[in-house]
């Protein structure tokens, strides 16, 4: 292989809270310098000099284009008898948002590549409001998130408004009658100190086809913290207006209510509902004029509350389904039509997830709802004006999405529809795995291999462990095509999840992140402890808050690894906050500026645990140039500190994707990415790839859309 591009090496070393911490790559951080081009350019050409030609990439790439070719569908939200949807065929590149006219009749109302041919369109989110009269859509190009805010005219498809710029992140809460709605938008970047361009916003009322710079009145927000991200909600009937406030990611949020029927929209008396205190709650006033209060307030598992939205103090709230001692509540509907009108309530029981049926009234758990299999369920839609239907996406491992409909009159669920495509997938076998971590905690995972296959396997072991997210079973084709040709997957349930609830998320952060590391690093041991893999045959994989741990697992035990693959990755933990949205992230990792902090971050920042002459495994870093959350400069930064210190003959390796960004991205880029990352893992861990003559044999069972 070619030598590693040459990097200066800098004598940077500063005193933070008494730890005299090196940045030698420092200039690494500024993407503009002719310097770091040149650097970016010559990993570039060392990558495409190493990866191009491995062994079974364009097979894999045609395999997982087959395998992407099952499409997507999303469950429909309903405005009357009209409903709107998301499906993604097996020849398109974006999902696309579609209306079903009351006749039956289907039409595209936002096709990302009809605005953008390109393929760097995408969309965002999307909001019809309350009459299904007008949609309200967000859409942002080349990966960079900064979401446009749009409204157009269901029934003519023609654009009303927009674009409405700085609307990142925001809901969309309309008000009856399709004139107005509340939004979250950011403020000017001249109204806010420089560097803070991503912060500041605030909570305003929008009257449709005004100029929202000079017309917005300005709801909520002053004042408080620059880091916060709002809520909104208005109820059906239009009265309540609920108002939701939290410090970046963090697991709590301060809450407010306004009854609009004493107020008005224009100034609304926002009384608090909860605010200082260490939970997560929000709030949906229903039909029946009862207030359902979701909240994790003394119940980290979470319960249902209901009360009356006139009076919200904390000891005026009810149980209506408490917490359950081992499923977390993660959704519920409420079904009216009937003569007993029931609650659903979606729950994940160790990332598996279920739905229980209950009496709307006194919460009494009176039945269950059939699921296809043990996988995951979408969100539970109901009909705005009530009825005794809901409406839940579905998938495994081995299903592409679908959307199951439940008739709370009969009892049975069946398919709604399914993904458009057709597609073969392998016939595999998944298990959940339990082991002991390193401090005596039982942490599960996910393996799936492919039925009768023995010895150790080459295998991946993926993982997230952050910012409450659960990681459960889902189509995914690099899964599937990596098992088909012979590895074993495991998806690890680290602390820092959701998958047990709060209490399992707060063991994984802050000063207890290295429980996440230990975490991942006994789910390793456990697949060569059961004779699954070997440390020469083990690969391990991450992006995000996924590239920290697997960068703090490379630096930890590089002798437990044979290859990593780093996408998009925080790595250096002492001026991570200085750059993307690094300070909302502050109350999940810790803080630089308070000296305890500090001690945390620079006790595993992958970057300051480098150490000159490790024999480092074999590592890829993935970045996307348009990354606006996570700044690609960190990836930079350690591979050029690997290239340097490693005694290994294992490449280190950086592959630079312009024009994408941290989430979203066409089904061609996605494919490209996964190709070059399954490769250089196969490569490394002796995966012999299929020739794609040889699909037949290895394939069996057939989804038709």
């Amino acid at each position: 292989m070619t030598p590693y591009p040459p990097a200066q090496r800098q004598d940077i070393v500063e005193d933070i809270h008494g730890h005299r911490v090196a940045d030698p790559y420092r200039w690494l951080e500024d993407a503009a310098t002719p310097e770091t081009g040149e650097w970016l350019a010559a990993q570039d050409r060392l990558f495409h000099e190493a990866v191009d030609a491995l062994p079974g990439r364009d097979g894999l790439r045609t395999r997982l284009g087959e395998l992407l070719g099952a499409g997507s569908v999303g469950s429909p939200v309903w405005r009357g008898e009209r409903r709107f949807f998301t499906r993604r065929a097996a020849d398109q590149e974006h999902p696309v948002l579609y209306t079903v006219d009351p006749d039956g009749s289907e039409r595209v109302l936002v096709d990302p590549m009809a605005l953008d041919p390109g393929g760097t369109t995408t969309l965002d989110g999307w909001q019809p409001d309350k009459e299904g009269r007008l949609l309200a859509y967000k859409v942002s190009t080349g990966g960079d998130e900064e979401s446009l805010l749009h409204v157009l005219d269901i029934a003519t498809g023609e654009r009303v408004e927009g674009p409405i710029d700085r609307a990142r992140y925001s809901a969309v809460a309309w008000l009856p009658g399709g004139e107005a709605y509340f939004y979250a938008r950011r403020l000017p970047a001249r109204d806010v100190p420089a560097g803070e361009e991503q912060y500041h916003r605030r909570v305003y009322l929008h009257r449709v086809g005004t100029e929202p710079d000079t017309h917005d009145m300005l709801i909520f927000g002053g004042g408080l913290d620059k880091t916060n991200y709002y809520g909104v909600g208005v109820s059906r009937d239009g009265r309540w207006l609920t108002v939701s406030a939290s410090q970046g990611t963090a697991p709590r949020n301060d809450l407010w209510i306004a009854d609009l029927a004493a107020s008005s929209p224009e100034a609304p008396e926002l009384r608090p509902v909860q605010e200082g205190v260490d939970a997560d709650t929000g709030i949906h006033v229903g039909r029946d004029g009862r207030a359902y209060i979701f909240t994790d307030r003394g119940a980290p598992r979470s319960r249902l509350c209901v009360a009356d939205p006139s009076d919200l103090a904390y000891e005026s709230w009810r149980d209506l389904v408490p917490q359950d001692p081992e499923a977390v509540l993660t959704d519920f509907a409420v079904l009216d039509d009937l003569d007993r009108p029931i609650l659903l309530a979606g729950w994940t029981r160790h990332a598996i997830s279920e739905i229980t049926v209950h009496d709307l009234v006194s919460g009494e758990r009176i039945g269950t709802v059939p699921t296809p299999g043990l996988g995951s369920i979408g969100g539970i839609i109901e009909r705005p004006e009530g009825g005794h239907e809901a409406w839940f996406g579905y998938t495994d491992n081995v299903t592409p999405s679908a959307v199951m409909r439940y008739d709370a009159r009969t009892g049975e669920t069946t398919l709604w529809a399914s993904a458009p495509g057709t597609v073969e997938v392998p016939e595999i076998e998944t298990r959940q795995v339990a082991y002991t971590s390193r401090d005596g905690t039982q942490v599960r995972m996910l393996v799936a291999s492919r039925p009768g296959l023995s010895g150790p396997r080459p295998a991946i072991l993926y993982g997230y462990g952050g910012f409450n997210i659960s990681l459960t079973p889902s189509y995914s084709a690099s899964i599937l095509a990596w098992v088909e040709a012979g590895g074993v997957y495991a998806v690890a349930n680290l602390r820092g999840g959701a998958e047990e609830g709060e209490e399992w998320h707060r063991a994984g952060m802050r000063e207890r992140k290295q429980n996440v590391f230990d975490d991942f690093h006994a789910a390793a041991e456990k697949l060569i402890a059961d004779g699954l893999t070997t440390p020469g045959r083990l690969a391990i994989s991450g992006g995000s808050n996924g590239g920290l741990l697997v960068g703090a697992a490379l630096t930890q035990r590089p002798d437990l690894y044979r290859a990593v693959v780093c996408s998009a990755p925080l790595l250096d933990m002492a001026r991570y906050e200085r750059f993307g949205l690094g300070e909302t992230w502050n109350d999940e990792y810790g803080t630089a500026d308070d000296p305890e902090e500090f001690g945390w971050l620079i006790g595993y920042s992958p970057y300051h645990h480098v150490h000159p002459g490790t024999a480092y495994p074999a590592v890829l870093f993935t970045t996307f140039g348009s990354d606006t959350r996570v700044d690609p400069l960190h990836a930079r930064k350690l591979c050029a500190a690997l290239q340097h210190a490693t005694a290994s003959d294992a490449p280190v390796l950086l592959r630079n994707e312009a024009e994408v960004g941290h989430a979203a991205r066409s089904v061609s880029r996605s494919v490209d990415l996964m190709a070059d990352t399954l490769t250089f893992m196969a490569a490394r861990t002796g995966l012999v790839l299929p020739d794609p003559s040889d699909q037949d044999e290895l394939t069996s069972g057939l989804i038709a859309g």
